[in-house]
């Protein structure tokens, strides 16, 4: 799902309340001087990692997902293409899951598609959303990035 933080809550009817918890974070956050790094927000249940950083060409740029957390990878500032594809027995793993970083990588998305995430839009990936952040728009062109990835621990996303 993906969405642009000033949004009116009729829209937003139906999100979690933890997903309802991390927009209004970032909705009331000023991430230009805020620092880079882990923010809390509800302990290790909902936490924000703040980074900054320049795109890369897709090719440089390692498919991921998460098993225990939800990503709303929002961009605060600059814009990026974001690779993604459903989970699939076709996507051949990179190296065995990060239980401790809760990450595994895979070698390609098949199929690929691509969200263009400009300042102030987000996306919301679940365990069986494959995908690739920092992708530049131009691979010829990359471009700064301020992102925030509010991190949502998945048992506060059902029922």
């Amino acid at each position: 799902m993906t969405g642009i933080i000033g949004v009116s809550k009729d829209e937003q009817k139906g999100y979690s309340a933890a997903l309802m918890k991390a927009l209004a974070f970032l909705r009331a956050q000023d991430f230009r001087n805020m620092p880079e790094g882990r923010h809390e927000i509800d302990g290790d249940k909902i936490f924000a990692l703040l980074s900054r950083y320049t795109t890369r060409p897709q090719a440089e740029c390692a498919p991921e997902a998460h098993r225990k957390f939800v990503d709303v990878q929002y961009v605060a500032d600059g814009e990026e293409f974001l690779g993604w594809c459903p989970m699939s027995p076709d996507l051949v793993e990179m190296e065995p899951y990060d239980e401790a970083r809760d990450i595994i990588f895979y070698r390609a998305l098949i199929p690929e598609s691509s969200i263009l995430l400009k300042a102030g839009s987000y996306a919301v990936l679940y365990p069986e959303d494959v995908h690739r952040p920092g992708v530049s728009v131009l691979d010829e062109y990359p471009a700064d990035v301020t992102k925030v990835v509010v991190k949502i621990d998945l048992e506060l996303m059902k029922g």
